[in-house]
């Protein structure tokens, strides 16, 4: 990773897209350290204090959300809203004609997501604020008028940031949106060392414990790279053909398919649709039978909590491979051009046979990723001593670390071969 930034440094172009990139990230950092105006930000600091799918939420966010900054619901609603719309696009035939229809359809596409975008944020935004009226007391003037202000400083606050995550994925290095969350991620890595030191000087946690902790995270972080960049490599044959007086084709190449090709996405996901019960509690009057059934089943503690997130990611990690993963275009193409999997016939039957793989590698996939999910959650229940950074926050951190160091060494790849052209 460090190479491969050191290699693109000397790149001009590529200088400048860092450069660029880290800008942006720059200006987002600042913006988590401006207040909204008409709130108490101690009451908010009191709720995260205590934990729970919250005290994440404020981790994704890099402490906005504990300041209550105009970045404090970070780029959840974004997430969201891409969620639904891909479900959307899977029943509604009018948006399964637009994906289909290349570069113009995606863009109307993700046009649409935007403007999803803002109206799901002004309603989380506005029942984050309609809570902390009615049940924490945070806000200094309980009129509408207020509530009005900082609902429309929170929408703001998430539009922004979703222009600022295309202008990285566009002009930048890497996705935007996932820079923007692995950002917040590793700003809150001192404030969680400091915590742990805390708790060890308290006399909370045994100083023995810090090694293990340290060996947990480190074989975390190796199992997580180890199943990223792992994949299975079909063979493929393609068949002598002659055109004319040359003759192409002959060749053996492979079809590789990652173990997990969704990437950290289903985690992301899974956590954005857990915070949807939090955020409809928000509505509820403090004290009510469903506030109550939340705090006590939603919080990252519960097994049914636990239970849900796993199935959730599971469930992601399918939908997005059978989005991304076409077996039957891959075996037209195949068929098209002379190819063929060696011992399969073309058509039909490997179209069949890559669909069979591809559900046994996302099975192992999916596992893993709620494995990860699932490991720190029981580790903290049994060990009551919170880890900051779980293995959400691991797979997210990796995943995009890897991601963009892909892109980078792509893009390098490119200029080489511009290069031998000219």
């Amino acid at each position: 990773m460090l190479e491969t930034l050191k290699n693109a440094w000397k790149i001009e172009d590529l200088r400048k897209k860092i450069v660029f990139t880290l800008i942006m990230l720059f200006i987002y950092r600042v913006g988590t350290y401006v207040p909204v105006p008409g709130v108490d930000s101690s009451f908010i600091k009191d709720i995260i204090d205590q934990g729970g799918l919250l005290g994440f939420f404020n981790i994704i966010s890099g402490g906005a959300f504990g300041n209550f900054t105009i970045f404090a619901m970070s780029i959840t609603p974004y997430i969201n809203a891409s969620i639904i719309m891909q479900l959307l696009t899977v029943a509604i035939p009018k948006l399964e004609r637009l994906a289909k229809e290349g570069e113009e359809g995606r863009k109307k596409i993700a046009q649409y997501t935007r403007y999803f975008t803002v109206v799901l944020a002004f309603v989380q935004a506005f029942g984050i604020t309609y809570g902390l009226a009615r049940g924490a007391g945070a806000l200094l003037k309980n009129n509408i008028w207020t509530y009005l202000v900082v609902s429309l400083t929170l929408t703001a606050g998430t539009a922004f940031l979703m222009w600022l995550g295309e202008q990285i994925t566009e002009r930048g290095i890497g996705n935007g949106i996932s820079l923007i969350i692995f950002t917040s991620i590793i700003s809150r890595a001192p404030v969680a060392v400091v915590n742990l030191f805390t708790l060890i000087r308290a006399g909370q946690m045994s100083l023995l414990l810090l090694p293990v902790l340290a060996v947990f995270m480190i074989a975390l972080i190796a199992g997580v790279i180890f199943i990223d960049l792992g994949q299975r490599r079909i063979p493929v044959q393609y068949s002598k053909r002659v055109v004319g007086r040359k003759m192409y084709g002959g060749q053996s190449t492979h079809i590789p398919m990652k173990v997990n090709s969704s990437g950290v996405l289903p985690v992301i996901f899974a956590v954005s649709i857990l915070a949807v019960p939090q955020t409809i509690a928000q509505f509820m009057t403090p004290g009510s039978g469903f506030v109550a059934w939340v705090d006590k089943w939603f919080s990252q503690d519960s097994g049914l909590y636990a239970a849900i997130y796993a199935l959730l990611i599971i469930f992601f990690t399918y939908f997005y491979t059978q989005i991304t993963f076409n077996p039957v275009e891959i075996s037209n193409n195949l068929k098209q051009y002379g190819g063929f999997v060696q011992g399969i016939r073309p058509g039909r039957p490997t179209a069949e046979y890559l669909m069979r793989i591809s559900n046994r590698l996302t099975l192992v996939g999916a596992l893993f990723l709620a494995l990860v999910a699932i490991i720190p959650i029981a580790v903290t229940a049994i060990t009551k001593v919170p880890m900051s950074f779980g293995g959400t926050a691991v797979l997210i951190v990796v995943g995009v670390a890897l991601e963009t160091s892909k892109q980078l060494e792509s893009q390098m790849l490119m200029r080489h071969y511009k290069g031998f052209l000219k």
